[in-house]
């Protein structure tokens, strides 16, 4: 069997094995299964602008024409050397075309196939899990430790330095998907100029506006308990490739923080007056006072309880994070909501 873990995946592909002759590279990082898959490619051949050793396919009409596939991995390249064919990812099952190649593999190319998030049960996946010629690789949503990697990989070859505490800031301000990522981090580049390191106004003034506004929706949904603008904002950071276990991580940090709030309030100071001293932006300050007041010691640390064992699972399982972080983000927002209510 062959395949590999999430976090297994780029040392594996740095040395893959000779006897696999077909790569599955799927996942719900769309951005991240395009770069493995590119560089997969070009490691694979000598010349990757060459049409015939780097030769580019279509999913859908290999989905049409499963014979095509077979034709073009047992041709002889005209000028001899490697060859790699990279099919673009569809929605069309493509088993008919893989089967094939996995019972005779090609010699003279290897074959890369993108797609999206395929569930365990997908026949295309189960096949090259079982084949000895086939590696199957997952592409899960940036963590803080890969985006980490990232920010560092760039800097480097921009020739900039970044502190400890400001590259955890950007980490945290990056989403899960890996080019959307990347682009990000180019605009910030470009945004430094000359200057030799990234500080914090740089990542203010590029990256943190919009992210933290976005996240900061979804927060305030999920403590005022509203389901529909919890779900538009869960829908639009989703959409943007942002890794459910940071979700998780901001409405637990926003818990943290009302908890530690509501403690002073129990103790006798006043909503308004414990807000204050928050320092928080205009818009803000009525969903926390809103919040603080609604929500209960008892209740925050269930909630908490709840958040910490979600981020758990998120972090164990990577196909259980989306619909664990939503059922999560439901379960706060109906006790938000009835906290509203007075419930």
């Amino acid at each position: 069997m062959a395949a590999v873990k999430a976090h297994e995946a780029e040392r594996t592909l740095a040395k893959p094995d000779p006897a696999w002759r077909l790569f599955l590279i799927y996942g719900p990082d769309t951005g991240l299964v395009s770069e493995r898959a590119a560089a997969l490619a070009r490691a694979n051949v000598d010349d990757a602008n060459d049409a015939f050793q780097l030769v580019r396919m279509s999913g859908d009409d290999i989905a049409s024409d499963p014979l095509k596939l077979v034709d073009e991995a047992n041709t002889i390249g005209l000028f001899g050397g490697r060859r790699a064919i990279r099919v673009s990812a569809t929605g069309k099952l493509l088993t008919a075309a893989v089967e094939p190649l996995l019972a005779t593999p090609s010699r003279d190319a290897i074959v890369i196939i993108e797609a999206g998030d395929l569930q365990r049960s997908n026949p295309l996946r189960v096949a090259c899990e079982k084949a000895r010629s086939a590696l199957a690789v997952p592409c899960y949503s940036d963590g803080a430790r890969d985006l980490g990697s990232l920010i560092d990989e760039m800097l480097r070859a921009a020739g900039k330095t970044i502190d400890r505490l400001n590259r955890d800031h950007l980490a945290g301000l990056l989403g899960g998907d890996r080019q959307t990522s990347r682009r990000e981090i180019e605009k910030l580049l470009l945004y430094v100029g000359a200057d030799p390191a990234v500080l914090s106004e740089h990542i203010e003034a590029v990256v943190g506006d919009t992210a933290q506004r976005e996240q900061a929706a979804l927060v305030d949904a999920v403590f005022a308990g509203r389901l529909p603008a919890l779900d538009l904002a869960y829908a639009k950071l989703s959409g943007e490739g942002l890794d459910p276990g940071v979700m998780l991580g901001a409405v637990l940090r926003q818990a943290l923080t009302l908890l530690k709030s509501r403690q002073s309030v129990d103790a006798g100071r006043g909503v308004k007056d414990v807000v204050a001293t928050m320092r928080l932006p205009f818009p803000r300050i009525p969903a926390m006072e809103a919040a603080l007041a609604a929500w209960t010691t008892p209740k925050l640390t269930e909630a908490i309880s709840l958040l910490g064992a979600a981020t758990l699972a998120v972090r164990r399982d990577g196909d259980i994070a989306r619909p664990a972080a939503v059922r999560t983000l439901w379960t706060l927002a109906r006790l938000g909501r009835s906290g509203a209510r007075g419930d």
